[in-house]
C-alpha cells in the first residue's frame, strides 16, 4: 500500500540512520519474515520498535515479524520517493478505494486465542472467587505470603504497595506489548474508517446503489468489532491471572492484620486507615495502588518506547 512507502520515507527523513537499519532488515529477511535476533547486532531496540509502531514490520505469531510491502520498502530505501513508488503502480491509490470494497487486508487466523489464552481466562475467572470465598482467598494469600511476608516485614505497608504496583505495572506492560497486536488493531480501525469515509462520499453524491453496497459491507465488518475486542482482551486475561492473587494478598493482609499496618496520609484528606473510604466506597489502599500503578506504567512505556494503542495515522 502507498502508506508503507510514505511511512518509510518519513522514518528516513526523521532519522537518516533508519535507511541502513531498513536495508539490514531487508537483507536478513527470509521469505519476507525477520526476527529480532537476526538484526540485533546492527539495530537498536528503539529502531526495531519504531519499525513495528509505524507498521513497516508486523508481528507474527511465531515471535518474529513480516515486512509489509517489501518491494515498496526496498524502493524507498534505494532512493526512490514515496510518490514515485505510488505513481509507478506498485501500490494501490486511495481513489480506487472509494468505489470498491475495503482494500485493508486482515489475517483473521492470528486473531484466534490459543488454548493457553483460554486456560488463562478460565483461571482468572476462578481467581475472582477469592474475593467472596474466604477459604479461596486465605489459601491464595497464604501461599503468596511466603514470598511477600518478608517484604512486608521489612517495609511499611505503603512502600509494599508501591513495590507491588511497580511489579504489576512492569509485567502488565510487557504482556500488552507481546500479546496485543497493535498493527492488526490498527487495520481493523483503518477498515472501519475507510467504510465510513466511503459512506460519507456516497451520501454526498446521493448514490443509493453505492450506499446499499456499503451497508452490506458494514454488516460484514461487524465481525471486526469482535476481532478488536479479542485483540484488546487477550493480554488482559493474563494480566488478571497474575494481578488478582496480588490483590487478594493485599486484601487479606488488611483484613487479617488491620492494626499492624499503620495508616496512610492522603493529600487534601489527611491521615486515614487503610480500609477507610476515599472516593465513595473505594478504600485507601486501592486508591494508593492504582495511583502508583498508573504512574509506573506510564514511565515504563515511555522508557522502553512501548505502544499499546493502535496508530492509524
Amino acid at each position: 500500500m502507498a502508506r508503507t512507502a510514505e511511512r518509510v520515507e518519513s522514518l528516513i527523513d526523521e532519522d537518516p540512520e533508519m535507511r541502513d537499519a531498513l536495508q539490514t532488515v531487508l537483507d536478513r529477511a527470509e521469505g519476507g519474515r525477520v526476527t529480532w535476533e537476526a538484526v540485533s547486532d546492527d539495530l537498536t531496540t528503539g529502531q526495531w520498535s519504531r519499525l513495528i509502531q509505524e507498521r513497516v514490520l508486523e508481528k507474527t505469531g511465531d515471535g518474529g515479524c513480516k515486512v509489509n510491502d517489501p518491494g515498496d520498502v526496498a524502493a524507498v530505501v534505494g532512493g526512490a520517493s514515496a510518490a514515485s513508488v505510488t505513481d509507478g503502480g506498485t501500490t494501490t491509490g486511495a481513489s480506487s478505494a472509494s468505489s470498491t470494497s475495503s482494500d485493508v487486508d486482515i489475517d483473521d487466523e492470528d486473531s484466534s486465542w490459543s488454548v493457553y489464552d483460554k486456560m488463562a481466562a478460565v483461571g482468572a475467572l476462578g481467581l475472582f472467587a477469592g474475593y467472596s470465598l474466604p477459604n479461596v482467598r486465605n489459601a491464595i494469600a497464604s501461599v503468596l505470603d511466603i514470598g511477600l511476608g518478608p517484604l512486608e516485614a521489612a517495609l511499611p505497608f505503603y512502600a509494599v504497595i508501591l513495590v507491588l504496583s511497580l511489579f504489576t505495572g512492569l509485567y502488565s506492560t510487557i504482556l500488552q506489548d507481546n500479546l496485543m497486536d497493535t498493527s492488526k488493531m490498527a487495520k481493523y480501525q483503518e477498515r472501519l474508517q475507510e467504510i465510513q469515509e466511503r459512506e460519507k462520499e456516497a451520501r454526498e453524491r446521493d448514490d443509493e446503489e453505492e450506499l446499499d453496497r456499503i451497508q452490506e459491507e458494514k454488516m460484514e465488518a461487524m465481525g471486526d468489532n469482535l476481532g478488536m475486542f479479542k485483540e484488546q482482551f487477550r493480554p488482559m486475561v493474563w494480566i488478571m491471572l497474575f494481578t488478582i492473587p496480588v490483590f487478594l494478598w493485599m486484601y487479606w493482609m488488611i483484613r487479617e492484620h488491620p492494626g499492624e499496618l499503620g495508616t496512610m496520609v492522603i493529600p487534601l484528606v489527611g491521615e486515614r486507615e487503610w480500609t477507610a473510604g476515599v472516593a465513595g466506597p473505594i478504600q485507601v489502599w486501592i486508591v494508593w495502588y492504582f495511583l502508583c500503578s498508573m504512574g509506573f506504567t506510564q514511565v515504563i512505556r515511555k522508557t522502553f518506547n512501548i505502544q499499546t494503542t493502535p496508530d492509524t495515522s
